[in-house]
């Protein structure tokens, strides 16, 4: 029995993004996802304006007219929803988990995908695969990924990505468009997400906090590992620590940027807190505007 704060809250995901579809990115989303490639419908008398290179020799000499090939775009996608569920992700300082932010992305991306007719599948992943759900069509579908996404509870806390990203492969053998949604917090990846890379149209997603980036001075605190169940004991009150922080954070950002552009993949950033909205039409803008 799911209880019903977490109905409420799966009932307010599904009003706030399916407004966000039909409101922002209508059109957005097709415009950037094309579909497999074009397939052969008809063929029908050439009219002027036609492309000569679409004239069917063998049909024209048969009538004594020409005649041109119509084909048509197989729209139908798969869209694949990699989702990180490690204890990193049950963080928030901002009103709202890392969580609970990834299932809003997951929910848009999911009611963009069902709009255009599209399957919507979904991986939920730890230190081991804790979940996957069969790429289907339909708003009732769309509803389970956004309730397993917020609802699950996970074995597994720690991170994953390289075993989730080979799981994705084994399960999709044909071409799909890839969300990977973690904070990639995790090392030894990046040759599966090379080959992931290859057989998919993937886009990372990068959830963050505020509080992962910058640490405030209030003193002697106690930090929680989520993943290790570590305790550490951190006196926040100094500069050299603080600076320290910072400087760990932006090495691990320069690395994972040389990675993906060595890949030429190209991030989505969302924080907590913060509208998402706007990451993802950049995001489509620019996507499309290079097609």
């Amino acid at each position: 029995m799911i209880p019903k704060e977490l109905l409420r809250k799966i009932r307010y995901i599904e009003i706030r993004t399916s407004r966000l579809v039909n409101e922002v990115l209508a059109g957005q989303y097709s415009a950037t996802f094309k579909g497999r490639g074009m397939e052969f419908e008809e063929v029908r008398p050439y009219q002027i304006g036609d492309d000569v290179r679409t004239i069917d020799w063998n049909v024209s000499a048969r009538y004594g007219e020409p005649f041109v090939k119509v084909f048509r775009e197989e729209r139908e996608l798969t869209v694949m929803l990699l989702v990180d569920m490690s204890g990193s992700h049950l963080f928030g300082t901002n009103e709202q988990l890392k969580r609970e932010l990834a299932a809003e992305v997951c929910a848009t991306l999911a009611f963009s995908a069902v709009k255009n007719n599209d399957k919507v599948g979904l991986i939920l992943f730890t230190d081991r695969i804790e979940k996957l759900v069969p790429a289907k069509k339909g708003r009732s579908h769309v509803l389970r990924v956004i309730r397993e996404a917020l609802y699950h509870q996970p074995v597994g806390r720690g991170t994953d990505l390289n075993g989730a990203l080979e799981h994705l492969n084994k399960v999709n053998r044909r071409r799909s468009v890839v969300f990977v949604l973690s904070d990639f917090q995790d090392t030894g990846y990046e040759q599966a997400l090379r080959v992931a890379r290859r057989r998919h149209d993937l886009i990372p997603v990068l959830v963050t906090d505020p509080r992962e980036r910058e640490m405030p001075d209030v003193g002697l605190i106690e930090l929680l590992d989520g993943e290790t169940g570590e305790l550490v004991l951190v006196d926040t009150s100094s500069r050299a620590v603080r600076n320290g922080f910072a400087a760990d954070v932006r090495r691990a950002d320069e690395r994972r940027e040389r990675m993906f552009r060595s890949m030429d993949v190209e991030t989505i950033a969302v924080t907590t807190g913060q509208p998402f909205v706007e990451p993802l039409m950049r995001y489509f803008h620019k996507r499309h505007a290079r097609q």
